[in-house]
């Protein structure tokens, strides 16, 4: 049995990194922000969810949506606009 095939969001990654441009933060400083107990963030974590490569945890996922001031679900969608 391998691992089910799903759709993932593509326009995730240039949210996430939106999102702290727009807070005028470095990677280490969204490091800060985002603190989750027992999630450990590195500026290569931030990196690899802004460019893709990662998705983020869902409770990190939370926190980037609490910064921005959205629902998860403007994040998620690729046919909602990050206002």
């Amino acid at each position: 049995m391998g691992r089910s095939y799903r759709t993932r969001p593509k326009k995730l990654g240039g949210k996430l990194k939106l999102i702290r441009i727009r807070l005028g933060l470095t990677q280490p400083e969204m490091i800060e922000k985002l603190s989750v107990k027992d999630e450990p963030l590195y500026p290569s974590s931030i990196s690899e969810y802004e460019r893709g490569k990662r998705e983020p945890p869902l409770l990190v996922l939370l926190k980037y949506a609490r910064l921005a001031g959205v629902s998860t679900d403007v994040l998620i969608d690729d046919k909602l606009k990050l206002e």
